[in-house]
């Protein structure tokens, strides 16, 4: 009776943690993307544009979120660096690829590599949050076209969720309503609660 008052008592009151990796090409704008989250949901003040530089190690955020805490890891996406993404696949409960819709000459690039993400077998089922970012950028692909273009689909019943979403990070646009649904997404994801209680 005990363990299932505190299964109870958990379910209702701890906050489930849950990493979120973020990767893409370089210069995607990932690092205003991670700045931009800890802005929205904790009020710090984000690096000025010309003071972020391309991430070469790890940049860390943790962010709660209605009821979940969240910690994002923001990896560098230089070519020279993305072998060192595996490290954290095993404990990634989801993925935020964050894509520069702008940038046509290095969209087959971004493909391939999120093709790679998800044909890992250590990524299986994990809920993918995709943001077509510069959208304030002439020629800027929309989010329509990125799904299009990289064969992205939200099957019901699929064993892994996806969503494109256009953003503009370096002015905070749409990041609010990705990562609400990435939490949402993650509460109920089979991989996300597989990891929590494996």
């Amino acid at each position: 009776m005990f363990s299932l008052f505190m299964g109870f008592y958990r379910y209702l009151f701890q906050k489930h943690q849950f990493q979120v990796l973020i990767v893409g090409l370089d210069y995607a704008g990932k690092t205003s993307v991670l700045e931009q989250i800890k802005t929205i949901f904790c009020g710090m003040e984000p690096l000025p544009p010309g003071k972020i530089t391309p991430t070469i190690g790890l940049n860390i955020g943790k962010v709660s979120i209605d009821g979940a805490n969240l910690v994002f890891w923001d990896v560098g996406g230089a070519r020279s660096l993305r072998s060192l993404w595996e490290r954290y696949y095993g404990e990634a409960h989801g993925l935020l690829f964050v894509i520069d819709a702008a940038d046509t000459a290095r969209l087959e690039e971004a493909r391939e590599v999120l093709r790679q993400l998800l044909n890992n077998a250590e990524l299986a089922g994990i809920p993918l949050l995709v943001f077509a970012n510069k959208q304030d950028a002439a020629g800027a692909l929309t989010p329509h076209e990125v799904q299009a273009r990289f064969g992205l689909h939200h099957a019901e019943g699929s064993s892994q969720p996806q969503h494109v979403l256009g953003t503009t990070a370096i002015r905070g646009e749409g990041i609010d309503e990705g990562v609400r649904w990435l939490a949402e997404t993650l509460r109920t994801s089979p991989r996300a609660l597989a990891l929590q209680t494996g």
